[in-house]
């Protein structure tokens, strides 16, 4: 296990646009989604870091060396009538895991979301994906068995916007 000295969180820069594409493809190829990006670093600059950003990263680092990242945003509960947080993406490098640094990542990303008053954080993972739904579960986090999640994307998306009533 790392030292706490070794093990470091920070807000991601401009410059680590790279980086952050190298750890989604890296996740991606892990959840068997490789085909599935698009995401490019100009991309990620504009969501991240643009005038209209939309986004922001975490990156950990242990011993200097970027070993993960978080990705979130904020959404909104009408229940609560308050911000929520949702972390879209968390991921560690397969040989840096096991030694504290996701449990890390969503801790930021929870004392993110207290401090700015969220009622509540969220986020999917695959349901083959045992060791990260163990890691959620001895954390606290409860599944949501009556929510399924939908998606319009691609041409369904543009179909349903180009709709006249």
């Amino acid at each position: 296990m790392p030292s706490p000295k070794q093990l470091t969180i920070r807000e991601a820069r401009p410059e680590d646009c790279q980086l952050i594409i190298d750890l989604i493809y890296e996740l991606a190829d892990y959840e068997r989604l490789a085909h599935e990006v698009e995401a490019t670093p100009e991309l990620l600059q504009h969501s991240l870091f643009g005038t209209e950003r939309c986004a922001e990263a975490l990156i950990g680092e242990i011993s200097g060396e970027a070993a993960g990242y978080a990705i979130f945003f904020t959404n909104f509960s009408t229940f609560t009538g308050r911000p929520g947080i949702y972390l879209e993406d968390i991921y560690v490098r397969s040989r840096w895991r096991s030694r504290g640094l996701g449990k890390a990542l969503l801790k930021q990303v929870a004392r993110i979301a207290v401090q700015r008053g969220c009622a509540r954080m969220e986020w999917a993972v695959l349901d083959w994906n045992q060791p990260a739904i163990d890691f959620y579960r001895n954390l606290g986090a409860q599944p949501l068995t009556e929510w399924v999640g939908q998606r319009l994307a691609g041409q369904s998306l543009t179909e349903v916007a180009a709709e006249h009533d």
